[in-house]
């Protein structure tokens, strides 16, 4: 069986989808799988025991480091670096991905995001360097007939509200200031945890399948796979899900960008004017429909019905204070 890498090993999505890729019987040994991270001594210590092999890298890591930590490695599931910036981000997943083949990885998953659709334009800072590393590996996979990727574009997280909502807190004043009125097309909000599950599902089939995985996901080698919820919901349901877990009646108050960016809880999570700015493009493409596409690609693979994102906030979100 081929050998599979995980860089980097860490956050929600990348221990969601090695946790279900290993203990939900779907038939990869652990001795196949390679979590590469920064702090490879956090790994559980359950998977270390069971036969999982683990090597320290990062993105800041020079090619020669990349590469050797990516040797021996078939197909690589690489999860996108955390920043909104588009060129910083952009340099280094492309770095990544050429260390990556140079060492001999012949497939690569990778963890985009559910901007743009299923097109390939976005107004969305935070979507540019996505668009570029795909672009990227459609480049090298047209050049290289032994090379291929997917890139499974991941929905925007239930959990993740807080960024869309200025990082509104439960204990404060009941509007929600943001460069958007809450009307028109929204977001098909989508669990993390399933997310990762449906990775893991994906990586597993083409470890243990690769002709299966070909053959019934045609379109998805050398493509993309796009996952979301069921349904699209509206930035003014959506704060209205979240006033009745946290029991307030909540409204959205919108706001100049540059009003935004100067908001005290936004300047402390960006850390300055000119980041919030850049991150504000996000409503832009709200507002044009980016984030509302529905598709049943994540039923397919998970094989049930996705989470509802009120079910899915009421579960996470109750008792907290941040949301």
């Amino acid at each position: 069986m081929t050998t599979l890498g995980i860089f980097p090993a860490s956050g929600g999505l990348g221990e969601s989808t090695y946790t279900h890729l290993l203990q939900d019987g779907l038939g990869v040994p652990a001795s196949n799988v390679i979590l590469i991270s920064r702090h490879p001594g956090k790994t559980p210590r359950t998977l270390v025991q069971a036969g999982v092999k683990t090597r320290q890298a990062d993105y800041t890591q020079s090619p020669a480091e990349l590469e050797s930590a990516f040797s021996g490695i078939d197909v690589l599931f690489l999860i996108s670096y955390p920043s909104h910036q588009h060129t910083l981000r952009t340099e280094l997943h492309l770095k990544a991905i050429a260390a990556a083949k140079q060492a001999g990885v012949k497939y690569v998953f990778y963890s985009s995001l559910g901007f743009a659709g299923e097109g390939d334009t976005s107004v969305a800072e935070v979507m540019g360097a996505h668009l570029d590393t795909e672009g990227y590996l459609r480049e090298l996979a047209a050049g290289d007939k032994g090379f291929g990727y997917t890139a499974v574009r991941e929905g925007l997280y239930s959990e993740s509200t807080g960024i869309y909502t200025a990082f509104w807190e439960a204990g404060r004043e009941e509007e929600i200031l943001i460069p958007h009125d809450g009307k028109g097309r929204g977001v098909s909000w989508v669990r993390r945890d399933e997310l990762g599950e449906a990775t893991a599902r994906l990586l597993a089939r083409y470890m243990v399948d690769k002709e299966g995985f070909e053959r019934e996901w045609p379109g998805w080698v050398n493509g993309k796979v796009v996952f979301t919820g069921t349904r699209e919901w509206s930035l003014a349901e959506t704060v209205e899900v979240l006033g009745r877990v946290a029991g307030k009646k909540l409204r959205i108050r919108e706001v100049s960008v540059d009003e935004y960016a100067r908001l005290p809880q936004v300047l402390a999570k960006f850390g300055s004017e000119e980041l919030a700015r850049t991150w504000a493009t996000a409503w832009e493409a709200i507002r044009r429909g980016e984030t509302g596409l529905v598709t049943s690609d994540l039923e397919r693979v998970l094989g049930r019905k996705p989470e509802e994102f009120d079910v899915t906030v009421r579960s996470h979100w109750s008792g907290k204070q941040h949301m």
